[in-house]
């Protein structure tokens, strides 16, 4: 018997059923370290740093490097994906035939299912749009993520905005942008803070201009409930032409940006929640909250918004409730509460590339173990005869 070529014994390898099992475990293990994991991070913290991620890393205490520990949930689904789909062409050998094309159908349903979780997981986009009756709104808000935002008045009624995602704050440096005519010096930065006024006690205010030279910023522990969010602060110091403007501590705990002047130009410097700005605008301009009669068990809520999109010429209405979400542009918008005396109304809007592949996926499923078994019963009827 010739020896065994290496392609195969590397094909064996990756398809083993051993191996399988050694993807199971792992998953298994990933889901006990996300269990525990919620009760320092929260939920959402606790998904983003070990499912919907390749790697789970560990950052020492002080330290600013990372560690990589344990594979994430990426990292092993995608092995498992490839080990299911080699075991597959190995031990159930399905050729290509009439006979069996039910059962290959049924099969690429499954791995449409498989990748479509995938998708969702790493490719989902989830924020929020507030809004007021009569108010229109052409951005969402994602409120576990920030950036540092820089307005500068272009007319009375409009501003230019550079926006600096959250992860660039976290590393002390100089950040820089062409629509700024200053650089930013990075500090320090606190995912959560503990902002007072300075007492008589307290050291020199490490802020120089703005409210921050009256504070004293402490870190404190990251919260770890869902309905919770982080006093986040940053230290920073605004430079232009080797001068400096001024430090200060910019948060979304504050309420207020923090202005500097340059060139007869005024700045605005705040942190706020990410924005995802839309090609499109809603203007809600009704809000219902229906309740059971004699109660006040809610029964529906419902919005009426305008939807203006020039680009496409779209000028309609639509009605948002609670099972009937305004799908438009790649996204979903779907009612998920309400505030001011029921003159607010709040959406969560979902952008979910995979969104429809679970639906191809179930049609494909049933219609492969209709086919396998239709043509299985065909041919029990037909050698009956």
């Amino acid at each position: 018997m010739p020896p065994e070529p290496p392609w195969r014994k590397i094909f064996n390898a990756l398809s083993s059923l051993k191996l399988t099992l050694v993807y199971l475990a792992l998953l298994m293990a990933l889901t006990v370290i996300c269990t525990l994991a919620q009760v320092p991070l929260g939920t959402h913290a606790a998904v983003d740093r070990t499912i919907k991620t390749f790697l789970v890393w560990w950052q020492p205490a002080g330290a600013s490097i990372r560690i990589p520990v344990f594979p994430g949930g990426g990292l092993i689904g995608a092995l498992l994906f490839a080990n299911l789909a080699l075991a597959l062409a190995r031990f159930l050998r399905l050729e290509w035939s009439r006979r069996k094309i039910g059962l290959w159908i049924t099969h690429l349903g499954l791995a449409l299912l498989f990748l479509g979780e995938f998708a969702t997981s790493f490719f989902q986009v989830e924020s929020q749009m507030p809004i007021e009756l009569g108010q229109t709104r052409n951005f969402t808000e994602d409120h576990r993520h920030l950036e540092l935002a820089v307005a500068a008045s272009v007319d009375a009624a409009h501003d230019s905005v550079t926006s600096i995602p959250e992860s660039l704050l976290r590393r002390a440096g100089e950040l820089s942008h062409p629509s700024l005519p200053f650089k930013l010096r990075i500090k320090r930065y606190y995912e959560n803070s503990s902002i007072n006024m300075r007492g008589p006690s307290d050291p020199p205010a490490e802020a120089t201009s703005g409210v921050g030279a009256n504070l004293i910023v402490r870190p404190a522990p990251p919260v770890t409930g869902d309905d919770q969010q982080n006093a986040a602060a940053v230290l920073l110091e605004a430079v232009a032409d080797g001068r400096s403007l001024g430090s200060f501590w910019i948060s979304n705990a504050l309420g207020a940006p923090q202005g500097l002047l340059l060139d007869g130009r005024d700045y605005k410097i705040s942190l706020r929640s990410r924005r995802y700005y839309l090609p499109f605008a809603l203007t809600l301009k009704e809000f219902h909250h229906d309740r059971y009669a004699g109660t006040d068990i809610p029964k529906n809520f419902s919005s009426l918004v305008r939807l203006s999109d020039p680009g496409r010429g779209e000028e309609r209405d639509a009605l948002i409730s609670m099972n009937n979400p305004l799908r438009y542009g790649g996204k979903a918008f779907y009612q998920a509460s309400f505030g001011k005396n029921d003159t607010l109304s709040v959406f969560q809007v979902m952008q979910n590339p995979g969104w429809l592949i679970p639906y191809l996926s179930c049609i494909l499923v049933a219609l492969g173990m209709l086919l396998h078994f239709g043509l299985k019963l065909a041919g029990a009827m037909g050698g009956s005869r």
